[in-house]
């Protein structure tokens, strides 16, 4: 599960007088917190004109004002393409980036909607997830390398970065183990860190040497593809939010990963029929091979072997915010495991 999904710290208020002065918005009514989100703050916002969502950008790697704008056109291109999204209103100064006490903000429609996760969708409704996120991705290039020339911005190099080593992951797991064994009084959720971390050692121990390469064909991403981003209306997707991560990564990998959030079932294992209609309908979209799709699985099962990113904000940080999500998400590393043929299948026939 992506951090985004994990439910935010307590907002402060925001600016509204400030910021509303910089847009033909009217007067605040309301103004409550959205109860997703975690690399941003959100904002219900109603006023004398009408209901908005108020983002409050604090992210320090993606809150630069420039990066914002970066997102903010990306949005406005897919648009005018036919994409659901829902891209900024424009300030009395022409810019869609506020920034009040050194604080960046953007004002967006409010989208009534809903969010729904995979269990909640139709085979045809999968089909249509898939391609979507197919479009999504081709769309992007044919937007983002325009605003590059047009603006002669600097563009990612999309170096896929290197696939963790089994090596460093050994160090964290007796590292974290360690932190198990201190804390005290121990409890249910130290019994299954301790049971997960062992298991996951002895997983490693055996597929030690199955670590991929770098990853393949890169391209630009949304970069946090999940539920939380994505509203429905009915049955059809109303707006894609929270470009954040928008950046140049390797495209089937997102798609993968996407599928392993929508799509996985409490108990740790993926609805592989639903995996197989939105993976197909994905290749069409995007233009992507099975093979392709094929080596993009290997890489995000090797990347959920070694990741551990729930236990170390528990026992580094002192963060239990997301602890809800590490029962699924620890076993879905060993059920993709076991089942990493009939996985491969699902994406890639």
């Amino acid at each position: 599960m992506p951090r985004s999904c994990v439910p935010p710290l307590l907002p402060h208020a925001p600016p509204l007088g400030a910021l509303l002065s910089q847009y033909a918005a009217g007067s605040a009514l309301t103004c409550e917190p959205v109860d997703q989100g975690l690399l941003n703050r959100g904002y219900r916002l109603c006023t004398t004109r009408g209901r908005y969502f108020l983002k409050h950008h604090f992210d320090p790697e993606t809150a630069a004002p420039a990066a914002i704008a970066r997102q903010h056109r990306a949005t406005q291109s897919l648009a005018d393409l036919g994409v659901p999204v829902a891209p900024p209103l424009t300030g009395r100064d022409g810019r869609t980036v506020a920034v009040v006490g050194g604080h960046a903000y953007a004002l967006h429609p409010w989208i009534d909607g809903r969010h729904r996760h995979g269990g909640q969708l139709t085979p045809a409704q999968c089909e249509r997830l898939g391609a979507l996120l197919g479009v999504v991705h081709a769309s992007l290039e044919r937007v983002m390398h325009r605003h590059a020339r047009a603006r002669t911005e600097s563009v990612e190099s999309g170096e896929p970065p290197e696939t963790a080593k089994a090596a460093d992951t050994f160090a964290l797991i007796d590292d974290l183990l360690a932190h198990v064994r201190r804390h005290r009084p121990a409890d249910s959720f130290d019994e299954l860190a301790r049971h997960r971390l062992l298991e996951r050692r002895a997983l490693l121990e055996q597929h030690a040497d199955r670590r991929p390469p770098r990853g393949g064909s890169v391209g630009w991403v949304h970069g946090d593809f999940h539920p939380f981003n994505l509203l429905y209306k009915g049955d059809a997707p109303a707006a894609i939010v929270d470009w954040d991560r928008l950046g140049v990564k390797p495209r089937a990998e997102e798609a993968v990963r996407a599928a392993a959030i929508f799509f996985v079932r409490p108990a740790g294992a993926l609805d592989l029929p639903k995996v197989r209609a939105y993976a197909r309908a994905y290749r069409r979209a995007a233009g992507a091979t099975p093979s392709e799709l094929a080596a993009a699985v290997h890489r995000v099962w090797w990347e959920r072997l070694n990741d551990f990113w729930m236990l170390r904000w528990h026992y580094e940080r002192g963060d239990t915010r997301a602890d809800p999500q590490f029962p699924a998400a620890s076993a879905l590393a060993v059920w993709w495991t076991r089942e990493y043929d009939a996985v491969c299948d699902a994406f890639a026939d």
